[in-house]
């Protein structure tokens, strides 16, 4: 309704500016010490100081890669969520992390895994093989497909750690990366992935609005004239995209595509376009505050953020299945 766009633009704005002031605040907080004033200083009148250094060589990176990321897992959650009809449904939970983690496993142990767009093809290898396992298992029954992500999970992590264990050496270097964290990959050539994600959003923007057309039936999307195979096809790619280069970039982070949706549909308001823009906004808002949240809750070290997103997660796992179980059964 065009009464609701103005609410709607407020809200956005609304999320904006919260995403901005934890943007800030994630450049702030950390080890080292790098106050607002230092923060301010290093990003208009960089001088080279260990403060300065902290900020723009650490921090900075690690908060991009936190925007991208949290934008492409609260996407990815939005296109599955809506393409499948099922409320449950997100990278993690699916699976789709997992086969991404186990391409990029096997990968290390075949030592053709140095470089990043090796490790970003094989990522999206393995996201899309995941992705069509578990779509092929389940689509037509949400509990089911819910359940078949699960156990490839399962199945999936079991047998990336034994790899792990069985090549110690050649693994040594993905063992930070296999849990789910943002510590360190700003060190890392991130570029090219952060370049799909980009691209990948882009395309989730456009495919919006005719899969708002899909989300109320095949049937009636058929009989408006929308093209279902063509955008189903679409909606795939783009998840498989979206959730292999975020894990590509920082690992497997289950829950934020799970999530964010759920948190962004009633301001929404059942438009599709709408829900796809909050939820770019407010996964980065998601994924930042668990960031700063990993880097205080331990007085030595941080806590690895897919931890501190599983942690909040979970409980809105089971909020939701008993919210939607007897729908999806």
């Amino acid at each position: 309704m065009a009464r609701d766009v103005p609410r709607r633009v407020t809200i956005l704005l609304a999320s904006l500016l919260a995403l901005a002031a934890l943007a800030f605040a994630s450049l702030c907080v950390g080890a080292g010490r790098a106050g607002p004033g230092a923060v301010w200083e290093a990003l208009t009148a960089y001088a080279g100081t260990d403060e300065h250094v902290i900020v723009r060589d650490i921090r900075v990176p690690r908060t991009v890669i936190a925007v991208f990321v949290g934008a492409a897992l609260g996407a990815a959650g939005t296109l599955i969520q809506t393409l499948t009809r099922n409320p449950l449904a997100e990278p993690g939970i699916l699976g789709v992390n997992a086969g991404a983690g186990f391409a990029v496993t096997v990968g290390a142990a075949a030592g053709i895994a140095a470089a990043p767009a090796v490790q970003l093809a094989l990522a999206l290898a393995g996201a899309g093989a995941a992705m069509l396992v578990v779509y092929g298992v389940g689509r037509t029954f949400p509990l089911r497909l819910v359940l078949a992500g699960v156990a490839l999970t399962f199945v999936l992590s079991g047998v990336s750690i034994a790899l792990r264990l069985a090549y110690p050496d050649a693994l040594d270097r993905f063992r930070f990366w296999s849990v789910g964290a943002l510590a360190g990959r700003e060190r890392a050539p991130f570029e090219l992935p952060l370049l799909a994600i980009g691209l990948a959003l882009a395309g989730a923007l456009l495919a919006a609005r005719p899969l708002g057309g899909l989300a109320l039936g095949e049937s009636v999307a058929q009989a408006l004239g929308a093209r279902v195979a063509r955008i189903r096809f679409a909606a795939l790619a783009l998840f498989t995209v979206l959730a292999g280069a975020a894990t590509a970039v920082a690992g497997p982070i289950a829950f934020v595509g799970l999530m964010v949706p759920h948190l962004a549909r009633r301001a929404a308001g059942g438009s599709v376009p709408w829900l796809m823009a909050y939820t770019m906004v407010l996964g980065p808002v998601l994924l930042i505050a668990s960031d700063i949240g990993s880097r205080i809750l331990l007085p030595t070290g941080e806590v690895p953020v897919a931890i501190v997103t599983a942690f909040v997660g979970a409980p809105v796992l089971i909020w939701a299945v008993r919210r939607y179980g007897a729908v999806a059964a």
